[in-house]
C-alpha cells in the first residue's frame, strides 16, 4: 500500500524521467535512461525510497536495471532528450487487430474529428488495450474513442507497446478511429451528438 509519501515521491520521480530532465540538468541517454545516483541526488531520495516508487507505481511507468533508471514513456517532445527512435527500439510492435482506446475531452473531438490524433506535447499518441485499462489513459476522461490499429498500420504508422502495457503511436489518421463511448454522465446523455461529430452511428 502506497502512503502520502510514497505517492509524492513517485510523482517527482515520473516528472523528473519523463518531463524536467532538462530543466534539473539530469544525464539521460535517448532511450530515457538516468544515472540512478544523479537521480537521487537531485531527488535527495535514498535507493531504498527509489526501488520501492518502481515497484509500487500504480501505471508501472518507471523501470529499474541496475545503476539506471527511466520512465518506459510518456515523455515530453521537448525538455528531454529523449528520441522516438531510441524509445521504439525498447518497445515491441503492436500487432493485434482488436479496438485499442484513446481518452479525451469533449472540447477536443472537433480538432480530432478534422485531423485524427496527435501527439501534442508528447513523443506519441497514448493508447489503452482496453475500454476500462488503468494504464494508457488519464485517469478522467470525457469519451473514449476507439481506434482500429490495422488501420494505423496501414497509414503507415507502427503501433508498439511499452514494458507497462502502454500502447503508443506516432500519430492516429482520422480513419482509423471507428468508434466513441462516453464515460461521464454528461457525455452519456449526449453521445448521439458526440458520436455525430464523427458521423458514427447511434
Amino acid at each position: 500500500m502506497q502512503t502520502k509519501n510514497d505517492i509524492r515521491r513517485s510523482k517527482k520521480l515520473s516528472w523528473l524521467l519523463r518531463h524536467g530532465a532538462g530543466e534539473e540538468g539530469l544525464p539521460m541517454d535517448a532511450a530515457g535512461w538516468a544515472p540512478v545516483a544523479d537521480v537521487l541526488a537531485r531527488l535527495r531520495m535514498s535507493r531504498a525510497q527509489l526501488e520501492h516508487a518502481v515497484q509500487t507505481n500504480r501505471k508501472r511507468r518507471l523501470q529499474l536495471d541496475g545503476d539506471r533508471v527511466r520512465a518506459c514513456q510518456g515523455h515530453s517532445a521537448a525538455g528531454v532528450p529523449v528520441t522516438r527512435e531510441a524509445l521504439e527500439a525498447t518497445w515491441r510492435a503492436h500487432e493485434g487487430d482488436a479496438p485499442i482506446w484513446h481518452g479525451t475531452s469533449r472540447a477536443a473531438l472537433e480538432s480530432i474529428a478534422a485531423s485524427g490524433l496527435a501527439p501534442g506535447r508528447r513523443t506519441h499518441v497514448h493508447l489503452a488495450a482496453e475500454l476500462e485499462s488503468v494504464v494508457g489513459k488519464r485517469a478522467a476522461v470525457d469519451v473514449m474513442l476507439a481506434v482500429d490499429p490495422g488501420r494505423v498500420r496501414a497509414a503507415g504508422v507502427t503501433v508498439f507497446v511499452a514494458p507497462n502495457g502502454v500502447i503508443l503511436a506516432r500519430r492516429v489518421p482520422r480513419d482509423a478511429i471507428v468508434g466513441l463511448e462516453p464515460m461521464t454522465k454528461r457525455s452519456r446523455r449526449d453521445v448521439d451528438a458526440l458520436r455525430a461529430i464523427f458521423s458514427f452511428a447511434s
